[in-house]
């Protein structure tokens, strides 16, 4: 058997039906043999970074581990940014990159390099196959290890001459692991003991809870405790209804502001994420003084990562939530109460964002709360949000709900153009729900060609590209970096406008097959996402919006 056999039936072995991919000659072996596997679909596209954005997206809205074929040093060079990415959104990738023909090795061949030493720094475990033998029990660990807690992404390179030579090691098979861990029970009693005694307990969700299926526990949870419910300033999922009365919202990102959000609780649980993707430095800890801090996770790793705990415990999300219901059962005084003082918060929390969207409703260009309001208004009530709004983004967390995970993904890690590709990912994972993909127009180019890749699959994606014709994110960091720093200055945003010449989205949509349409009224808003989300195909709105005041 040649090594690309051995290769893709061990891909098909563990239920792999998708490839994420940019092609190039010496990924030929695999590219060859794909018409002899018509159970893998192969996505294309135009960079290698919008094939592992689109694929860590995917990973994140299957639970599947997504596969990414890559080409040479410069092909992984152009993903290492989408792959930095994946590995902060804990994303399980299997992410190859073929390599020159290792008899060349000595001679310096066009393209060479040490791919796996490019690609280490950002992955969870990076190999190159040096002899077909090896292909099956790599794949095998590769799977192994992307899936350990916390996930992420592995890398392989593949020669194109190991590829060709024969072995007898057959292809991997899927290992039966069962990774759902029980918390220790007195770690579990150590945790209820501390939040049956609290007066303003809050919870902090992060990714895993979506992930592991424990949403349904932490809205137990919460009403249980009568406690806040916070989520990260940048989540790639929905792990908490935003609806719920005991939501909150995102947190900032430095320690100084995410203490005064918390301001007032006594006790603060941490699921299953990181804690905390900080922007700006601040002096001091995140939490209030004198609150007991706990964490839950999956992975011993993260527990006190960052932070001291008082009580940690290890445990998969849904078993561990469900050991805490348990334990706490009629020993919560004073939950009922903090209910309804939350429930009260929540609706003068959105008292106040419908009396900002009433004050912005007539302004020209369209403000970024109507612009919200119009976008929902026009979308259908099951639609998949992909959003990479960022300075927009509190707007449409105000704006828009998501129930269950599955409604809402985002982008870590911070880097940008995650919306777009991400968008590709998002619609093959979601092949029967409306995807709406809402991009900031600096974000949107870091990823453009993505709009080729939803034209040549056929992929029924709406993006709404918010144009201010400018970075505002970097005009209101400089504002921070000024004040933070004592920089007096009064010097324009250099190199933040995106005009000189405007970017024209529609006419760049219409390059790559993709029909648009260009906004600047904002009645016109909802009609457009209401129009291309029921034509099914691709379709493109450019929206004209305020930049920064």
């Amino acid at each position: 058997m040649r090594g690309r056999n051995v290769f893709l039936d061990s891909l098909v072995a563990h239920g792999v039906d998708h490839i994420f991919g940019n092609p190039g000659t010496t990924e030929s072996p695999l590219i060859d043999s794909l018409a002899d596997y018509p159970q893998i679909d192969y996505i294309v596209a135009l960079h290698e970074g919008v094939a592992l954005g689109a694929a860590s997206f995917y990973a994140q809205a299957t639970g599947k581990t997504a596969i990414v074929n890559l080409h040479v040093a410069p092909g992984l060079g152009n993903a290492l940014g989408m792959l930095y990415s994946a590995l902060k959104a804990n994303s399980p990738l299997i992410v190859t990159a073929g390599q020159q023909d290792t008899r060349m090795r000595l001679r310096d061949p066009l393209l060479g390099h040490d791919l796996a030493a490019m690609a280490a720094p950002v992955t969870k475990w990076s190999v190159q196959a040096e002899r077909a033998d090896e292909l099956g029990p790599i794949l095998r660990r590769a799977f192994k290890i992307a899936n350990d807690p916390p996930c992420g992404p592995v890398f392989i390179a593949l020669p194109i001459d190991v590829l060709e030579q024969e072995t007898d090691i057959p292809p991997a098979k899927p290992d039966r692991l069962f990774r759902a861990t029980r918390p220790d029970p007195e770690g579990i009693r150590a945790a209820a003991d501390l939040l049956a005694g609290a007066k303003a307990p809050v919870l902090v969700v992060g990714d895993d809870i979506a992930r592991g299926g424990a949403v349904e526990q932490a809205v137990a949870l919460a009403e249980a405790l009568g406690a806040g419910v916070w989520v990260e300033g940048l989540r790639h999922q929905a792990s908490f209804p935003t609806s719920h009365p005991n939501a909150r919202g995102p947190l900032p990102f430095d320690a100084g502001a995410i203490r005064k959000a918390l301001e007032g609780s006594d006790c603060v649980l941490l699921l299953g994420g990181p804690f905390f993707e900080e922007v700006w430095f601040a002096p001091g800890s995140p939490f209030p003084d004198g609150a007991r801090v706990l964490q839950f996770e999956e992975a011993a790793s993260r527990l006190a990562h960052n932070h001291p705990l008082d009580v940690g415990v290890i445990g998969h999300p849904r078993e561990t939530l469900a050991a805490l219901l348990e334990a706490l059962k009629g020993k919560v005084p004073g939950a009922a109460a903090r209910n309804a003082a939350l429930k009260s918060a929540k609706e003068a929390e959105e008292a106040a964002q419908a009396a900002r969207v009433k004050k912005s409703w007539d302004r020209e260009p369209i403000s970024m709360a109507r612009v919200m309001a119009e976008i929902r208004a026009g979308a259908p009530s099951n639609a998949v949000i992909v959003d990479e709004t960022i300075t927009a983004n509190q707007d449409l967390f105000k704006t828009f709900t998501f129930e269950q995970p599955g409604d809402y993904y985002s982008g870590r890690g911070g880097g940008i153009g995650q919306g777009l590709a991400g968008a590709i990912g998002a619609k093959v994972a979601h092949p029967d729900r409306p995807v709406v993909a809402i991009s900031g127009d600096g974000s949107a180019m870091y990823s453009i060609q993505a709009l080729w890749s939803a034209a040549h699959h056929g992929l029924g994606i709406t993006f709404v590209i918010l144009a201010n014709r400018e970075y505002r994110v970097l005009k209101h960091n400089i504002d921070v970096y000024r004040q933070r720093f004592g920089v007096l200055s009064n010097k324009p945003y250099a190199h933040m406008d995106l005009a000189g010449p405007h970017l024209g989205f529609v006419e760049m949509a219409a390059g790559m097959g993709v029909a648009g349409t260009r906004v600047s009224k904002a009645a016109d808003v909802a009609p457009a996402v209401a129009a291309a989300v029921k034509s099914g195909k691709p379709h493109l709105i450019e929206v004209l919006i305020e930049g920064k005041r």
